[in-house]
């Protein structure tokens, strides 16, 4: 049967792509679903139950998988005694947390002293459990390595049986497992968290434990209070160091968003020549970084370094690269700092679940709630108090008025018939409840004496001083928050640890731009009239024979340079592209070299005509000799940018055709030709430096309607027989014509 078509009074439109059409299969019918619908019905709880029941920690700073994991532990007293097998303990716990064991171990690893992936571990290992700043070393299975809860993990379920936090069925409803546990201190800001859910994310990093104690007391008492006295960054459990910046840090604490820097901590041998990197960023690996300094050496970037390995032992982490000889290894780490994750950025996305809602919070209001919340369970833990001492104080009410005639109650006790009436006598003999009359019938022989008759009065007293105060704790909030701030204290004291991450305040560190050393040895550099570039050594060149050109080609210049001197290739298109010789591989005279306009990226139809190789000081000028017989000398700084920027426009005027060019470090004479068969000979010291790239220059030589400029080429001795016939006093000429003399091969050159 073939499924029905829609029947639909927009048949002939568009088809409705609003709708999703699920065949049942077997049966022949098409079921219509708007896709708005499928993602209510389908897709939305799946994603609130990620956002809510798996990724995103709550305010005790726990994901439920911590949660029902530590609980279990707690559960099965390993709070104190011997570590036991991590086996023993993934199996229980998957009578809360039914995803598999690998999961279950996996989020007990990252809880653990061994692993060092947090700042206050809850959990103590006994065994290989990996590290967390090393990508390939992964912990021993659960069956050889063994854990229980750390002294801190204590603070995690204090008075927990006392009602202090509400208790829900587990997935098959065969235990009670805590909703939120009683943390007595802010663990959401002491340990560091991430979790990836639908459409959100949460990146918590940690605090240092003692300061972020300070911190919650000091807001307690005043709301106004300025952070960054008590808490200045945060800190982590491998170390490093953290380029603070305050305008972000603020940014941080204020919204609950944000990035910093942590930077390496390195060491160097000068024995050995050879530095060590003993604490890196919290985001990366080991891995990650030896990769990233290898690819960096094999694309010539970093050159200083023989060899990198990782020394990674019991002693800690160690990151050691052997240096070649004569390295600076503070310029060279400067380096690495900026190329690798040696210095590398955390982000922060401080997304809490509240009252099972997602919220982004800045520090201060993380605060805030965590101390609302530790406020309630106080509340909860001192109403539990109260009610047992009141229970307690009314059994002894009941049992004052027996102890005043002891004789009484013995003689009704005695007299009664049946074991069953003897509470309802002791009742109406002393008018007293049912469970007053209870307990007093509990009551061993051996206690009706006076000292135990006097203790129990004594004891009525106390309690009902107990009550009083107790009720008093709850009418005010002043005392509650007393009580939250000397908890504080005593986990500061017990606890607390000094800074792992050293702070660097940025402004205080002078920001010096990374040089990238170059190797500088002597090259021939060879430019040719289609653009093509080569570098050859010296020793290369001896060795070679004639160059290797494309038909019809030929070599414009030819120049004895270093490696590490700069490249400028003027361009058709009035357009400088700026490089180093080192960015050219090294070739030898059989080859054709590099292709100048691929190498640099020009624009189609754009080609280089003239290549100036200069130092860092860009000293001396650019000559450019244009058809119209003007000439412009522009100040070679002028091409000089603060930036490294690699294209410059408006390198030349472009308001006549380009003739020649030239670098001139010092002035010098030039012989021009024009096309009317005269000569001038002019020193480039007769027209004045401009600093203003595309000026149109000064006119030099003279040109009449048709004539131009055909040639111009720095002047040397020998090549006219009378130069002095070709010099003029003032500027502009229109030269001299050649002499019969001086007609021949000098001209020629």
């Amino acid at each position: 049967m073939a499924p029905r078509k829609k029947e639909t009074e927009q048949a002939k439109g568009a088809p409705d792509l609003a709708a999703l059409h699920t065949t049942i299969m077997g049966s022949g019918l098409t079921v219509e679903q708007p896709v708005s619908d499928t993602l209510k019905i389908n897709y939305m709880p799946y994603a609130m139950s990620v956002i809510v029941s798996r990724a995103i920690p709550e305010i005790d700073g726990f994901k439920p998988s911590h949660r029902k994991l530590l609980y279990t532990m707690y559960q099965m007293g390993l709070l104190n005694g011997k570590t036991i097998k991590s086996a023993n303990i993934v199996g229980r716990t998957m009578q809360l947390n039914p995803h598999g064991d690998a999961a279950i171990y996996d989020t007990m690893v990252r809880l653990t002293t061994g692993n060092e992936a947090l700042l206050h571990p809850y959990v103590l290992s006994k065994g290989s459990f990996g590290k967390a700043y090393s990508r390939d070393m992964k912990a021993a299975a659960a069956r050889y390595t063994e854990a229980k809860l750390t002294d801190l993990a204590g603070e995690l379920f204090r008075d927990i049986g006392k009602d202090t936090v509400d208790f829900v069925d587990n997935y098959d409803a065969t235990m009670k497992e805590p909703t939120l546990l009683p943390v007595t201190f802010p663990s959401v800001l002491v340990n560091n968290n991430s979790g990836i859910a639908v459409a959100m994310a949460s990146e918590i990093c940690s605090f240092n434990l003692k300061e972020v104690c300070e911190t919650t007391i000091a807001l307690m008492r005043d709301p106004d209070h300025v952070l960054s006295d008590t808490l200045p960054a945060p800190d982590f459990p491998g170390g490093g160091q953290l380029l603070y910046n305050k305008a972000e840090m603020d940014a941080i604490y204020e919204t609950g968003r944000g990035s910093f820097k942590v930077r390496s901590v390195y060491s160097y041998n000068a024995k050995e020549n050879c530095i060590d990197v003993t604490q890196i960023p919290p985001s990366t690996t080991c891995e990650a970084i030896i990769e990233k300094i290898v690819d960096l050496v094999k694309l010539k970037k970093i050159t200083e370094i023989n060899d990198i390995r990782d020394e990674t032992g019991l002693e800690g982490l160690r990151i050691t690269m052997d240096l070649k000889r004569g390295t600076d290894p503070d310029k060279l780490m400067k380096k690495l700092f900026k190329l690798s994750p040696l210095e590398d950025s955390y982000a922060c996305n401080f997304n809490v679940l509240i009252a099972g809602s997602p919220r982004v919070l800045g520090v201060r209001e993380l605060l805030s709630e965590w101390t609302a919340f530790r406020m309630e369970c106080v509340r909860r833990r001192v109403y539990f108090d109260l009610q047992k001492a009141k229970e307690k104080l009314h059994l002894l009410q009941g049992l004052s008025k027996i102890l005043l005639d002891i004789d009484k109650a013995v003689k009704i006790v005695r007299d009664t018939k049946s074991e069953a009436e003897v509470v309802p006598n002791l009742m109406i003999g002393f008018g007293i409840d049912e469970i007053q009359a209870n307990y007093v019938a509990e009551i061993k022989l051996r206690h009706l004496n006076r000292e135990y008759i006097l203790n129990r009065l004594a004891e009525i007293e106390e309690l009902e001083q107990k009550v009083a105060d107790l009720e008093d704790v709850l009418r005010s909030n002043a005392r509650v928050k007393n009580i939250i701030i000397g908890e504080l204290r005593e986990v500061c004291k017990k606890y607390g640890q000094d800074r792992k991450t050293a702070i660097l305040y940025t402004e205080d560190m002078a920001e010096e731009p990374v040089v990238e050393e170059v190797p500088d040895y002597p090259v021939h550099l060879f430019f040719t009239r289609e653009g093509y570039f080569k570098k050859i050594t010296p020793a290369s060149l001896r060795m070679s024979g004639d160059h290797k050109l494309k038909e019809g080609d030929e070599i414009t210049q030819t120049l004895e340079s270093s490696n590490n001197k700069e490249l400028l290739f003027f361009t058709n298109r009035q357009q400088v592209y700026k490089t180093t010789a080192a960015a050219f591989d090294e070739t030898k005279a059989s080859s054709l070299g590099d292709f100048v306009a691929g190498k640099l990226g020009m624009e189609e139809g754009e080609a280089p005509v003239y290549m100036a190789v200069t130092d860092d000081a860009y000293a001396g000028h650019m000559l450019f000799f244009f058809e119209n017989g003007k000439v412009a000398k522009v100040e070679m700084k002028a091409y000089k940018t603060l930036t490294n920027r690699k294209k410059l426009v408006a390198a030349y005027s472009d308001k006549s055709p380009l003739t020649a060019a030239f670098y001139a470090p010092e002035e010098g004479e030039y012989l021009l030709t024009s096309s009317n068969g005269r000569l001038l000979l002019f020193n480039s010291a007769a027209i004045l430096a401009k600093s203003t790239k595309n000026t149109q220059g000064v006119a030099v030589m003279t040109q009449k309607r048709g004539q131009r400029l055909l040639k111009a080429v720095p002047y040397e001795a020998g090549m006219l027989m009378k130069p002095h016939r070709y010099r003029t006093r003032t500027l502009p000429s229109a030269g001299s014509y050649m002499q019969a003399e001086e007609q021949g091969e000098q001209l020629m050159l």
